[in-house]
């Protein structure tokens, strides 16, 4: 035995991986990442009404809620230490229409949850999306002209949807429709309106992607999409040409980046920190979730230690935090730690 273990020595040049694994206290000593609450931003949907919290079939565990269901929400995320929300409006079908004009609405449902979330828990962070597909009859992200989604109007309708969500008192824009030149113009807008301390966190790279079901259920936009979004959306072989785009971006101005889908794209979320070291965050999406609860209700996978590891995984692909359906949940088993 002392022959072998000598001869492994010499093989090794007795350097041995698993003296730093031996014990609990040298794995936290040395473990490299680490995943707390401040890395959670919790996305949530928004319907009109009060005191509904309706369930999202598609997506167990998460709900629709009403304006005051928010609010509740927001307290429910300070108390876990979640530094911010995310909030997508699902709007009344007859507010829909070819261009989104329920977006320019300075009452309209996402700017009323945001004053609302703002004026009771002043210290959360608020992010909004400006894309139009909540708002449009035909499920698009932009402006739909014969069979285009048109470019610069959208940019142009974005742009001054984005002043008055920062109006409402939105922290940060989040623009997610992929129309070119869109960052540059957002801020021009903003900071025209007197919101130069309103950030934008870029959905720089959106890939054109089959993981988004459940969230297009969650909005009731699943069935309303006429064709699909492969003109605007980047193609999911393309990881140089992600590149390029989110560098526009952040010549642009772009404060934070986005990658969305999460775990497939784990590689563009490493070089785009590499690339660029801006803060870089990365979108959990509905798919994602929705694979991870559904695996763990059949009791083929850990659910809690599957959803753990993703997010971990965020982080050592160099991501600054994650938007993530799983924030409260998380935030909960975190805090027990």
């Amino acid at each position: 035995m002392q022959d072998k273990t000598h001869l492994v020595d010499e093989i090794t040049g007795h350097r041995r991986m698993r003296r730093n694994r031996k014990a609990d206290w040298t794995r936290r000593l040395v473990q490299e990442n680490r995943l707390t609450v401040d890395d959670l931003i919790w996305p949530i949907f928004l319907i009109p009404g009060s005191g509904i919290a309706e369930p999202i079939p598609a997506m167990p565990g998460v709900f629709r809620l009403t304006v005051d269901k928010a609010v509740e929400a927001a307290k429910e995320a300070a108390d876990l230490g979640i530094p911010a929300l995310a909030t997508f409006p699902n709007i009344e079908m007859e507010l829909r229409d070819e261009t989104g004009s329920n977006s320019l609405e300075k009452n309209n449902l996402i700017n009323l949850a945001t004053a609302a979330i703002k004026k009771a828990v002043p210290n959360i962070g608020v992010i909004t999306d400006v894309a139009l597909d909540p708002f449009t009859s035909h499920g698009h992200d932009g402006i739909l002209r014969g069979d285009e989604i048109v470019n610069d109007e959208t940019v142009e309708q974005v742009a001054r949807a984005a002043v008055y969500q920062a109006d409402a008192g939105a922290d940060i824009i989040a623009p997610s429709e992929m129309m070119d030149g869109r960052i540059g113009v957002i801020r021009h807008a903003l900071d025209a309106a007197g919101h130069q301390s309103v950030g934008i966190m870029s959905y720089a790279t959106k890939f054109s992607s089959a993981f988004y079901g459940p969230y297009r259920e969650a909005i009731s936009t699943g069935g309303l999409l006429k064709g699909d979004k492969k003109t605007y959306y980047i193609d999911p072989a393309n990881g140089t040409e992600a590149v390029r785009d989110a560098a526009l971006d952040v010549e642009e101005g772009a404060d934070m980046l986005m990658v969305k889908p999460g775990l497939p794209y784990l590689d563009i979320c490493w070089r785009l920190k590499e690339a660029f070291g801006l803060p870089t965050f990365a979108y959990q999406v509905s798919g994602e979730y929705s694979m991870i609860k559904a695996a763990a209700a059949n009791g083929w996978i850990d659910g809690e230690r599957v959803m753990l590891e993703t997010l971990l995984a965020f982080k050592r692909a160099g991501c600054d935090g994650i938007l993530t359906y799983f924030a409260p949940e998380v935030a909960r088993l975190l805090a027990k730690r």
